[in-house]
């Protein structure tokens, strides 16, 4: 299972002793936000990948803060991140039990990443693909309608920093959501912008996921780039179209990475 850190990559902070509740015949790693992070990411990441199916109890605090030799308040911080995703419920006497799928924030941020820690399930990436394909095409049109001179300068930045970054790296792929994010913003609908962050990291993950195992097909960036054109020049259904198609050819492209 990926190890990474939901907020760094660097080692977590050691702490000293312990409260008199925690005691241990050894100092264990701190509670830190970058150690209880890494937590939430290792059970995330299990949860998600079906390891702990819903109805599952997970170990108890002891049991498992003494299996990662961690504090026990770093084990119950993060499974109050997990239980404020809808992953987990903790209860008094039955412990904390894994939720049914229809209860999760499978658009968080952080739960995206877990998913794609591991081998992401086909259905879960078909499904993003089709929110996208409802919801971008009409965001681009409307971004057509309403766009202003800075969120079209937002997006010429953006693939501007594409193209010299490319999608291959963390830089191209932070553009690419920036690209996504700019026409989200553009069409003024407070209800499409706070998406941003669930669109953009859907965008950012799938993109990576499709490198894991070898170079993209082709290059996005001319298919970015038509969506600019037609929201630069306020044609709606142009822009529409163009959105739908750079959907629909990601979705082709993650297809046939998972098939390949």
């Amino acid at each position: 299972m990926n190890d990474s850190m939901t907020n760094g990559d660097a080692p977590p902070e050691t702490v000293g002793e312990m409260g008199s509740d925690e005691a241990a015949p050894k100092a264990r790693r701190g509670t830190g936000r970058r150690l209880h992070g890494a937590i939430a990411h290792k059970l995330g990441a299990a949860i998600v990948s079906g390891e702990y199916r819903p109805g599952d109890t997970l170990s108890g605090e002891v049991a498992f803060s003494e299996a990662l030799d961690v504090s026990r308040s770093a084990y119950r911080e993060a499974v109050q991140v997990l239980s404020a995703k809808g992953l987990v419920e903790s209860r008094p006497k039955t412990g904390t039990r894994v939720l049914p799928r229809s209860r999760w924030n499978l658009l968080d941020p952080d739960v995206l990443a877990w998913a794609f820690s591991g081998e992401p399930d086909i259905h879960f990436v078909r499904s993003l693909f089709e929110l996208r394909a409802i919801v971008e095409p009409a965001a681009a049109r409307l971004a057509a309608e309403r766009r202003d001179k800075t969120d079209l300068k937002d997006m010429r930045d953006a693939l501007g920093a594409m193209r010299r970054h490319t999608l291959a790296t963390d830089a191209g792929r932070a553009a690419d959501r920036d690209f996504h994010n700019a026409v989200l913003s553009a069409t003024r609908n407070d209800a499409l912008v706070v998406l941003s962050a669930s669109i953009g990291a859907a965008v950012a993950w799938t993109t990576q996921f499709k490198q894991r195992s070898r170079a993209l097909p082709r290059n996005p960036v001319p298919d970015h780039v038509k969506v600019y054109d037609a929201i630069a020049a306020g044609d709606v259904e142009a822009a529409g179209e163009a959105m739908r198609l750079l959907v629909d050819l990601a979705l082709e492209d993650t297809r046939s990475a998972m098939e390949g």
